[in-house]
C-alpha cells in the first residue's frame, strides 16, 4: 500500500513538474506583453509587471498588419483542417476495415512521410506549385498544408475507426445500408471525438506553421501571422521585445479557444452504450 501510494505521488510530483515546464515560457510571455519598456530593459526582472501597460498591444497593431495576417492564417488553418478531414475520413475507414498488405505498407508509409525534413520537399514543392501557379496564395498554401497534415491525421484517424464496434456496421448492413451509407450514418457520428481531434491538430498545426509560408508567400498581403511576426525582428537580429511579445500572446489565443470550446468533443465518449455485451 506505501508502495503504491508513494508511485502515485510520484506521478503527480511529475505531472505537476511538467505542467510547470509547459507554462512558464507561456506565462513570461504574457508577463513580457504588459511590461513597459524600462521594466523590460530592467536587470532584475519580475513576474508580475509593476506598471502594466497596452502600449506594446498598440505599437504591434500600428507597426504590422497584424489582422489582416490573422485572417490569412485563419483562412488556411481552416481550410487545410477542414479539406483534410474530408479525404483522412474515408481512408481511414478503408485501411482500418480492410487489414490488406496494401493498407499496412500504407500506414507504414504514412509513419515514416513523418520524418522527412521539410528542407528535403521545399525545392520539389515549390516547383510543383510554380507550375499550377499558386506560389504566393493562399489557396497553394493550403494545399501545402493538407498534403503536410494529411497523414498524420489519417493515423490517428485509424485508431478511431478500429474502436467503433464492428457490430454496428453489421446491423447496418441487415437493414440494407451500404458502405457509403454505413460510413456517413453510422460510423462518422461515432467517429465526432476523433474528427474534432483531428480537426484540432490540422487547425493548429497550420496555424503556427512557418517555413512553408515564409518560401511560398511572398507579397505582404498574402502573408500569415507567423512570418508577420518576425518582422519584429531588426536587420541585426535584435528584437522589439514588448511588441513581438504582445503580438505572439494575441497569436496564441485562437488556439487556446479552439481548444477550450471543444475539449469536451474531443475526451467526451460517445460510444458508450452504443453495443450491448
Amino acid at each position: 500500500m506505501r508502495t503504491s501510494q508513494a508511485a502515485r505521488t510520484g506521478q503527480y510530483v511529475a505531472l505537476l513538474g511538467y505542467l510547470v515546464f509547459l507554462a512558464f515560457p507561456f506565462l513570461w510571455l504574457i508577463s513580457t506583453a504588459f511590461k513597459p519598456p524600462r521594466e523590460l530593459g530592467s536587470l532584475h526582472p519580475t513576474w508580475i509587471p509593476e506598471n502594466p501597460t497596452l502600449a506594446n498591444f498598440r505599437q504591434a497593431f500600428d507597426e504590422q498588419p497584424l489582422l489582416h495576417a490573422a485572417f490569412n492564417s485563419l483562412v488556411a488553418a481552416l481550410g487545410a483542417a477542414v479539406i483534410a478531414v474530408l479525404i483522412a475520413t474515408p481512408m481511414a475507414y478503408v485501411m482500418a476495415r480492410h487489414r490488406t498488405r496494401l493498407a499496412r505498407a500504407a500506414t507504414g508509409w504514412v509513419v515514416v512521410s513523418q520524418a522527412f525534413p521539410l528542407v528535403l520537399v521545399i525545392i520539389p514543392l515549390f516547383l510543383v506549385l510554380k507550375n499550377l501557379r499558386l506560389i504566393n496564395s493562399v489557396p497553394g498554401l493550403v494545399m501545402v498544408y493538407v498534403v503536410w497534415t494529411l497523414p498524420f491525421a489519417l493515423w490517428m484517424l485509424v485508431g478511431y475507426v478500429r474502436a467503433v464496434p464492428t457490430e454496428l456496421e453489421e446491423a447496418a448492413a441487415v437493414d440494407g445500408a451500404g458502405r457509403l451509407r454505413t460510413l456517413v450514418s453510422v460510423v462518422a457520428p461515432l467517429l465526432a471525438p476523433g474528427i474534432v481531434a483531428t480537426a484540432l491538430f490540422a487547425f493548429i498545426t497550420a496555424w503556427n506553421e512557418f517555413f512553408f509560408a515564409l518560401v511560398l508567400l511572398k507579397t505582404p498581403e498574402k502573408q500569415t501571422l507567423p512570418v508577420v511576426l518576425t518582422h519584429f525582428i531588426g536587420a541585426e537580429g535584435v528584437a522589439d521585445l514588448g511588441p513581438l511579445a504582445a503580438a505572439a500572446f494575441l497569436a496564441t489565443l485562437p488556439s487556446l479557444v479552439v481548444f477550450a470550446i471543444i475539449q469536451r468533443r474531443i475526451t467526451g465518449g460517445m460510444l458508450a452504450g452504443a453495443v450491448k455485451s
